[in-house]
């Protein structure tokens, strides 16, 4: 049975970050079909404006991922940073989609739904909101370099950062479906404790796991993480 894996990008990335992860499923058997969501604002979305509200964009993403899906039913959702956020969100909306079955959701690199970061980015002046993103994320992207290329993107940027820190989950009913939350060993954004508390909103068997490698662990750890998502389902 083929299951579409649907991706959910951090902060300023496009679908083309998870490109390479579908030669890697294919390598295991190509029993996931990767589903790279691509949000507003970046690669071939790039003049429509970015969403600022998860909620909102979750809404809006679910007829897209239908399309995607493509007549696939059964359902793995993955997200990492803001994306672990718009993937929690969404997996509430696929659950209640007569014609799809959720069978679990990832989530990565991020604290539970109702926990913030008390370091915010969103508001500061250019060079030093890319300097506390970098700090927050661990890494700068090349990109941020060229002042034409940082022109386009830091627009994006802001409204992803933005979106992400001032998200509120729209329900406090715990998900009727497995959940697995995943962080590098070493991410210093993200601690265990935060990780783990993804327990409670898990309704339906819970697992915390810790993978090599810092918050953005994902970046080298695609086959190990692959392999994890599809054992558990």
């Amino acid at each position: 049975m083929k299951i579409g894996l649907v991706c959910l990008p951090f902060a300023g990335a496009g679908a083309s970050f998870f490109h390479p992860w579908a030669a890697l499923t294919a390598q295991a058997g190509d029993r996931l079909v990767v589903v790279p969501v691509q949000l507003p604002g970046r690669e071939r979305r790039i003049d429509a404006e970015p969403y600022r509200d998860a909620v909102v964009a979750a809404d809006e993403l679910l007829p897209d991922v239908v399309r995607q899906l493509d007549g696939l039913t059964d359902v793995v959702l993955f997200g990492h940073s803001l994306g672990a956020v718009l993937a929690y969100e969404l997996a509430h909306r696929v659950l209640a989609h007569p014609d799809l079955v959720l069978r679990h959701l990832f989530v990565s690199g991020s604290p539970e739904p109702h926990t913030q970061r008390p370091r915010r980015a969103t508001g500061l002046g250019d060079d030093e909101f890319l300097a506390r993103v970098s700090e927050f994320a661990g890494f700068s992207h090349a990109a941020l370099e060229d002042s034409e290329m940082r022109e386009l993107i830091l627009p994006t940027l802001r409204a992803d950062v933005e979106m992400h820190e001032n998200y509120r989950p729209s329900t406090n009913d715990r998900l009727p479906a497995p959940l697995t939350s995943l962080r590098g060993s070493h991410d210093s954004l993200v601690t265990a404790a935060e990780g783990a508390r993804w327990s409670e909103v898990a309704g339906a068997g819970f697992e915390y796991v810790e993978l090599p490698g810092g918050h953005m662990y994902l970046t080298e750890s695609a086959p190990e993480l692959l392999k994890l998502i599809d054992v558990a389902v």
